[in-house]
């Protein structure tokens, strides 16, 4: 497992779980239990920088860790919309690739990116011939 899927399975996995009501609860209670030992430990400086130490380090790596799922999702999201509108029948090969590494969802923007790049050369392309056509049956018809 390379390091970039490495840590967007932990990224992932992190994100989901920060999400959940479980986890919720787990950090009240720590909070909740910290907060009923101030008396224990007579309200100490040691005390204090406990909770201090704990919530910044757990911010600190949070913040990573979801701006890195945020940024995957929107790219994926992104790649999935540009495929529904290039074509009436998107791919099914763009289902689930928010699971996949920044660099392999970069591929398939680009690969979209390409393909509408063909596309709209060749409606173009078929426009031009028509209004020649066009052109030439009325100049027929006068």
């Amino acid at each position: 497992m390379t390091l970039g899927k490495l840590f967007n399975t932990v990224a992932s996995g992190t994100a989901r779980a920060a999400g959940r009501p479980i986890t919720f609860g787990l950090c009240c209670l720590i909070v909740l239990v910290w907060g009923i030992t101030g008396p224990i430990f007579h309200f100490s400086d040691t005390w204090q920088l406990v909770i201090n130490t704990g919530t910044t380090i757990v911010t600190f790596l949070m913040v990573f860790l979801i701006q890195n799922t945020q940024n995957r999702d929107g790219a994926a999201i992104q790649a999935k919309l540009d495929e529904i509108i290039r074509t009436s029948a998107a791919q099914n090969a763009f289902i689930g690739i928010e699971h996949l590494t920044e660099a392999e969802v970069e591929e398939f923007r680009a690969l979209c990116e390409r393909r509408a790049k063909v596309a709209n050369e060749a409606a173009e392309n078929a426009l031009g011939r028509a209004h020649r056509r066009a052109g030439e049956a009325a100049d027929e018809a006068a």
